[in-house]
């Protein structure tokens, strides 16, 4: 359940944004939906506007952002591409609150059912019964088409002695690859490394393997478990669709072999 620093806030951003006759709705989103909140997490909000008048609210959404709380910084997102985003940082109390504007036919295509918090003319609860959620699988092909290159890649900085580097590359495998493919084996949500600890617990230990200090031998032992783990979880999956690409695979292991004979 979202606790009270939450509800307050919630209940302040809802009595102002209201007053905006362009507003329509608000939503939560994020772990507000399943009652997964702490005293550590964010507020995710859905800001539906009418289509007519989004372009406008755009603009001033930073303006809208400052007028709900003690603003001390925020930034829109597209890092993540979405612009509609603004990330924010509140102060009194002190928290990070997520404003998404959306337009009102757009709030039909969206991963998750937000709990709505005000709505005018149950636009919102119209609007969302004429769709359904659905979260993005991970792309099993993508995944496969690129993994392989992204091992000889790595392999070539143990090589070169650039550690720094593969222990990013095996970051971004773990967040984009592991995570969620292991959330999909366990039929949860691929949130990349959300929550992995606790929906994945079984798994930490080969989570673990993946990390490594700066030296050639961990980059080593990690690169490799992370590659036997991807082989493990890819062949897991049932995926009727995905074409292996054999050769790219026995290629690049093959290197990262000569790389480890070189290099221990």
């Amino acid at each position: 359940m979202p606790l009270k620093i939450h509800t307050d806030f919630a209940e302040s951003c809802v009595e102002i944004l209201k007053q905006d006759n362009r507003i329509c709705g608000i939503a939560a989103g994020g772990s507000w939906i399943d009652d997964n909140m702490d005293e550590y997490s964010d507020i995710d909000f859905v800001i539906v506007v009418e289509a007519e008048d989004f372009p406008n609210v755009m603009k001033e959404r930073k303006e809208i952002a400052e007028k709900l709380g003690d603003l001390l910084a925020s930034f829109t997102g597209e890092h993540v591409g979405e612009p509609r985003l603004i990330v924010c940082l509140y102060d009194n109390p002190l928290l990070h609150v997520d404003l998404k504007f959306v337009a009102l036919p757009d709030i039909s295509e969206r991963i998750e059912n937000p709990v709505i918090l005000w709505e005018k003319d149950d636009l919102l609860s119209k609007t969302l019964t004429k769709s359904q959620a659905s979260f993005p699988l991970p792309d099993m092909q993508w995944i496969e088409d690129r993994f392989w290159i992204w091992t000889h890649y790595l392999a070539t900085k143990i090589g070169r002695g650039e550690l720094f580097e593969l222990i990013e590359g095996i970051s971004f495998i773990r967040v984009s690859v592991l995570g969620p493919l292991v959330k999909v084996r366990n039929g949860q949500l691929p949130r990349g490394m959300r929550y992995i600890e606790k929906e994945a617990a079984d798994e930490v230990p080969r989570f673990l393997d993946t990390l490594a200090k700066h030296n050639k031998k961990d980059c080593i032992k990690a690169l490799e478990s992370a590659v036997q783990f991807y082989i493990e979880l890819r062949d897991d999956i049932d995926n009727k669709d995905i074409t292996k690409n054999t050769k790219a695979e026995t290629a690049a292991l093959q290197y990262f072999n000569q790389i480890k004979q070189e290099n221990l």
